[in-house]
């Protein structure tokens, strides 16, 4: 099971529970959400996308309403095989 970072006092509402599914994932080592921010357009439900590779994994950005955040995830899995994941996790 991999480990879930909680160092900020607010996040995109949703996203915690989200992440803890997706947490439980074996291949899955660290996720750690970063830097919320505000956004012009709206996303009516909570939306996870990979944004990028870094060093060690992939970004991810979630979208709810109109606040977006950065999540950090270490994993050695490819972004193909993370994107059936996310989904997953959204939709359990």
């Amino acid at each position: 099971m991999g480990r879930l970072v909680i160092t900020h006092s607010t996040y995109v509402e949703g996203l915690i529970p989200v992440l803890r599914k997706l947490a439980r994932e074996p291949a899955i080592d660290t996720i750690t959400p970063a830097v919320i921010g505000r956004v012009r357009g709206r996303s009516p439900s909570l939306q996870l996308r990979i944004s990028a590779p870094i060093s060690g994994g992939h970004k991810l950005v979630a979208r709810r309403g109109s606040s977006v955040q950065e999540v950090f995830v270490v994993t050695g899995l490819s972004a193909e095989s993370l994107e059936p994941l996310l989904q997953a996790a959204l939709n359990a």
